[in-house]
């Protein structure tokens, strides 16, 4: 391949420890067309610029590769995934992972079947349905090695959300724009209801467009306690806070 982007994308990629052969860079550019071509009949993003959407979209997924316990994980859950990020971009990245993707909107689920099928993505699960009432189901409560959000809520509603699919020992990883100090702060009640410790923040920051990006690293202790999550809906209304 000789289009300038890819192999841009490629190398910074290699950049964070990430190979990734000619095939792969052919399954970006497809979930790229894709994502473009359905965006246009539903709302799946509001970033479309082909550029764009390989730093903000594809290279900020990979970003949580810089955790090393991602690149070893044999199961990883996406809460609120939206158009597939960051968990198709990682899969892509790493072909053995098993994903799991949970969203409340069926529309995304259809269009994350369609690139699945497309991109001949096997280990994927997608489940449509309220990550409250899934995070209950005992395939999936206290199963997975790497649990990941984007940008989805502050992190003491979104502990309640995320922390019940990992498994003791592993890491539920927030991903976060600028300064996240006043969200940890306010979520520490939260991690300690949910058996989640705090084990760091990876400060970085885009590439080209050099925008500040966190990720929130937690580890979870133990099994979650039986109260939690909390009914759907609760605990973003109505987070643990001390």
């Amino acid at each position: 391949m000789t289009d300038h982007l890819l192999q841009q994308f490629r190398a910074l990629a290699a950049g964070i420890s990430i190979d990734l052969s000619d095939r792969q860079l052919e399954q970006y550019e497809i979930y790229y067309r894709m994502l473009v071509e359905w965006n246009e009949k539903m709302n799946l993003t509001g970033i479309t610029e082909r550029e764009a959407v390989y730093e903000k979209h594809f290279y900020d997924s990979l970003t949580v590769a810089l955790v090393p316990e991602v690149s070893r994980a044999a199961r990883l859950a996406d809460i609120g995934s939206g158009a597939g990020f960051p968990s198709i971009p990682l899969k892509i990245a790493f072909p053995s992972l098993k994903i799991a993707i949970v969203d409340s909107l069926a529309k995304r689920i259809r269009f994350l079947e369609a690139v699945a099928a497309e991109l001949q993505l096997g280990g994927v699960e997608l489940i449509h349905g309220r990550a409250e009432d899934i995070g209950r189901l005992p395939a999936h409560r206290d199963r997975y090695d790497i649990v990941t959000a984007r940008a989805v809520a502050r992190l003491a509603g979104l502990n309640e959300l995320c922390l019940p699919f990992a498994k003791p020992e592993g890491l539920f990883i927030a991903m976060k724009g600028s300064d996240t100090t006043e969200e940890i702060q306010e979520s520490k009640y939260s991690l300690g209801q949910l058996k989640g410790r705090l084990r760091e923040v990876k400060r970085l920051e885009l590439p080209h467009e050099k925008s500040e990006r966190q990720l929130v690293v937690i580890e979870k202790t133990a099994a979650t306690p039986k109260a939690f999550p909390r009914k759907a809906g609760v605990p973003l209304k109505t987070p643990l806070l001390s």
